[in-house]
């Protein structure tokens, strides 16, 4: 059973900055992909950042110059997480990418509370 795992997430004040990990087991599949995803409060779940194995690596516009993904995105990724501005306030999600010769799947971690108030 594949386990997604994330970690780090707390209050931190403006300006201030975060790193969350996740970590991943038990797939026998091939990991295309690792991403981090949001959800702050009332809103829809929205894409922050994704990183293939191969080091490629994409950003929401809102995060551009201020997050960073890091990690093999094999079995761990880390998002670190500078000049945080309230609006970045959410449930951040850990989503694994999987594909085997039948097609692809993906699995969601519980999600890590991030607050950024003073």
């Amino acid at each position: 059973q594949v386990q997604v795992v994330e970690s780090g997430g707390g209050l931190v004040e403006p300006g201030g900055s975060l790193t969350l990990s996740c970590a991943t087991s038990g797939s026998m599949a091939e990991i295309t992909a690792m991403a981090w995803y949001r959800q702050p409060p009332g809103k829809l779940r929205e894409l922050v950042a994704v990183k293939t194995p191969q080091g490629k690596t994409t950003y929401a516009d809102s995060v551009v110059g201020r997050f960073a993904i890091s990690g093999d995105a094999k079995t761990t990724v880390h998002l670190q997480m500078n000049g945080l501005k309230p609006d970045d306030s959410a449930v951040y999600y850990c989503n694994v990418i999987t594909r085997t010769d039948y097609g692809a799947a993906d699995y969601w971690g519980q999600g890590t509370r991030v607050t950024v108030s003073s």
